[in-house]
């Protein structure tokens, strides 16, 4: 959704950031300092949280390029793409997601250095599909002397030579990432403008005000630049989805994770859903997706919309996890039915570092019929709160 997700979606994902990962992992200095007292939380206006982050609201108008840009008075945000890459008969999927999470909104202007008010990181992975391969790493930074940071006034946003920039015909996104065994250097062009998810400017998430967020994808990006996987470079074109979201209060202790999937199909439409699990083996009502049109118009699909039905299941040799693998999605007001197949099994990011999070997140082939008509496509999956419980939840 991005959440991240991605909501990943971790959304990431991730929709993956929740109200209170960045803070629990940090010293109890930093807890301390960011803990409202009872005076202040009764003080705070309804569009706030208690430390002051403003909460995702109806109505919310979208502005281009200026929303593609960082929002640093919420809590919580990421900038996620996915993409199938080709080279020759070589094929690849990769994702790269950048996020930022908010620490103390009071110490953004502070005139040191060192106040720490949000933290940056990045996750990278690359599926090699013919080797039946998975690379990933992870990447982390606090905004200090310029290392990693989130610009407000254009889209740029950067950990070290980690970077995703919007150039100046405002349609093209440059992303780079590299690690010591694999990296990325890849123009992203849009082929359809943003899709709006939810109502009104926001996604909900749940029920209650401000369990939501502000969520936009744009679900076509045609995508040419360089991969480089241990050594061996290679020239690549291809297909990409960018997730965009922000807020600050999405989850509730009764979500145990969420299932998401974006799927580009070969007659230029695209499907975004996810499905909020709850710990009591229940589905969260407020669970939805969009179907896109050829023509970039888009629809809304409540829960009611659509039916996700698991066809098998892995079991990671890793984190022990089982999660499913293989789906069939029906939508039977667009006459779609869609066979959904990870291209390879093991996709699982077993993070570290500040975020400790364990979740699959992967390229999957599709087949099916859309409208009555035979298609096939391709598509990313994310799957959280499989591997142990996800942190904040």
């Amino acid at each position: 959704m991005s959440c991240t997700q991605r909501p990943s979606i971790l959304v990431v994902t991730i929709v993956l950031i929740l109200t209170g990962l960045a803070v629990s992992s940090l010293q109890p200095a930093s807890q301390s300092a960011i803990k409202p007292s009872r005076a202040t939380a009764r003080a705070v206006p309804d569009s706030l949280t208690p430390d002051g982050y403003r909460l995702a609201l109806p109505p919310y108008r979208f502005q281009f390029p200026r929303d593609h840009a960082a929002h640093p008075a919420y809590r919580t945000e990421w900038w996620y793409y996915t993409g199938h890459l080709s080279s020759g008969d070589r094929t690849f999927g990769y994702e790269l997601t950048f996020f930022r999470v908010g620490i103390d909104p009071k110490r953004k202007d502070s005139p040191s250095t060192w106040a720490l008010s949000m933290i940056y990181f990045a996750h990278l992975a690359v599926t090699d599909e013919n080797g039946k391969a998975f690379h990933y790493t992870e990447n982390i930074s606090r905004p200090v002397f310029g290392v990693a940071g989130a610009s407000e006034d254009r889209y740029r946003t950067w950990i070290g030579n980690w970077s995703v920039e919007l150039q100046p015909d405002h349609t093209t996104h440059r992303l780079k990432a590299t690690s010591r065994d694999f990296s990325i250097a890849l123009d992203l062009i849009e082929a359809k403008p943003p899709v709006i998810h939810g109502f009104n400017g926001v996604s909900q998430k749940a029920s209650g005000p401000g369990r939501a967020s502000h969520y936009y994808s744009i679900t076509r990006m045609t995508t040419s630049g360089r991969l480089t996987i241990k050594g061996e470079e290679f020239a690549v074109t291809g297909l990409s989805w960018m997730d965009h979201e922000f807020g600050s209060n999405q989850l509730t202790p009764q979500q145990a994770g969420w299932d998401w999937f974006s799927i580009q199909l070969d007659n230029d439409r695209e499907l975004m859903l996810y499905v909020m699990r709850l710990k009591n083996g229940g589905i969260e009502p407020m669970s939805s997706g969009t179907v896109v049109n050829a023509d970039g118009t888009w629809t809304h699909l409540p829960l009611s919309a659509y039916q996700i039905q698991r066809t098998g299941t892995w079991k990671s040799p890793a984190s022990r996890g089982v999660y499913p693998s293989g789906w069939v999605i029906r939508v039977p007001g667009e006459q779609m039915e869609l066979r959904v197949t990870p291209t390879v099994v093991d996709q699982e990011l077993v993070t570290g570092g500040v975020t400790g999070v364990i979740y699959w997140e992967g390229s999957v082939r599709v087949e099916g019929r859309d409208r009555g008509k035979p298609v096939k496509g391709v598509g990313y999956v994310e799957l959280t709160g499989y591997a142990g419980a996800l942190p904040g939840i």
